[in-house]
């Protein structure tokens, strides 16, 4: 043992993101493609859906989750161009799947499903992100899918 007082020098500011357990950039950019894909058809199932619906409180619920769909898919796309890549033009195959559905209520029941889908990537997915930026949108993403989820939740409930 030496009674030399320092100790040696930690290079792990250094690291790469992989290396400290944070998601390299093509990993990153899968996902986020992924994500904008799955937010993609869901608006697009909220705006044929809202036009369908007769119940004016299942079309409100419709207009809201749009809007806010089309935010979502605006702010990822930003994200993935900022991050140098383009983002991707497909639609998931979510869109095809929710549209097999006729009835309102369970067109709503299996969008719900895919919110909780998105919500449940998002919480893997964020705490493999290390950009700062990126982790406060994607936490703002999860939490308003969260509320979304019990707004048709309660809907739901209410038109058994």
């Amino acid at each position: 043992m030496t009674n030399d007082p320092f100790s040696p020098v930690c290079y792990g500011a250094g690291a790469d993101d992989g290396y400290m357990g944070y998601a390299l950039r093509d990993e990153l950019l899968a996902a986020l493609n992924e994500l904008l894909e799955a937010e993609r058809a869901g608006a697009r199932v909220a705006l044929v859906s809202r036009k369908a619906m007769q119940d004016v409180r299942f079309s409100e619920l419709m207009r809201i989750v749009r809007a806010d769909e089309a935010k979502w898919c605006a702010m990822l796309a930003r994200q993935i161009r900022r991050l140098g890549a383009v983002p991707s033009r497909r639609t998931g195959a979510f869109y095809g799947k929710a549209m097999a559905i006729d009835d309102p209520r369970e067109r709503t029941a299996f969008l719900n499903r895919g919110q909780s889908w998105v919500v449940h990537k998002l919480e893997v997915l964020m705490p493999r992100v290390r950009d700062e930026v990126l982790h406060a949108h994607l936490s703002m993403m999860a939490e308003k899918h969260r509320t979304n989820i019990d707004l048709a939740e309660t809907l739901l409930q209410e038109t058994e």
